[in-house]
């Protein structure tokens, strides 16, 4: 099993129980092929920086799981398929990356942030 991150933008004409319905459908489908959704993070309505397909705004929806390695295509297809989909992007996280995240979700400082002196 490998870690992955998924971030999709979806069309802003959908309405919030349709947003939702989209986001369980994707994942179900790593659920299906024994993966696991580690963190799961609606971002909502948020301005592109280009438009695409006419449009200027789009709903961010931005999953962390586990799959196997050949589930990658299979949910490629699917999203490539949906046209509710404007855009997707899926990126392989290395164990520093998983443990980042780890880390940036249980409020532990990640080394990143600036320290504030007074």
């Amino acid at each position: 099993m490998n870690n992955y991150e998924l971030m999709v933008i979806f069309t802003p004409v959908l309405s919030d129980e349709e947003f939702l319905a989209a986001q369980k459908k994707y994942a179900s489908l790593v659920t299906s092929v024994k993966g696991e959704i580690v963190h799961d993070n609606p971002w909502g309505l948020k301005s592109l920086a280009y438009p695409i397909q006419k449009k200027t705004t789009g709903l961010y929806w931005v999953m962390e799981f586990t799959a196997p390695s050949d589930f990658n295509e299979k949910l490629k297809i699917q999203l490539l398929r949906d046209e509710s989909v404007l855009r997707h992007m899926t990126t392989k996280l290395d164990k520093y990356a998983v443990e980042y995240n780890f880390k940036k979700k249980s409020g532990v400082k990640t080394g990143t942030q600036k320290i504030m002196e007074a």
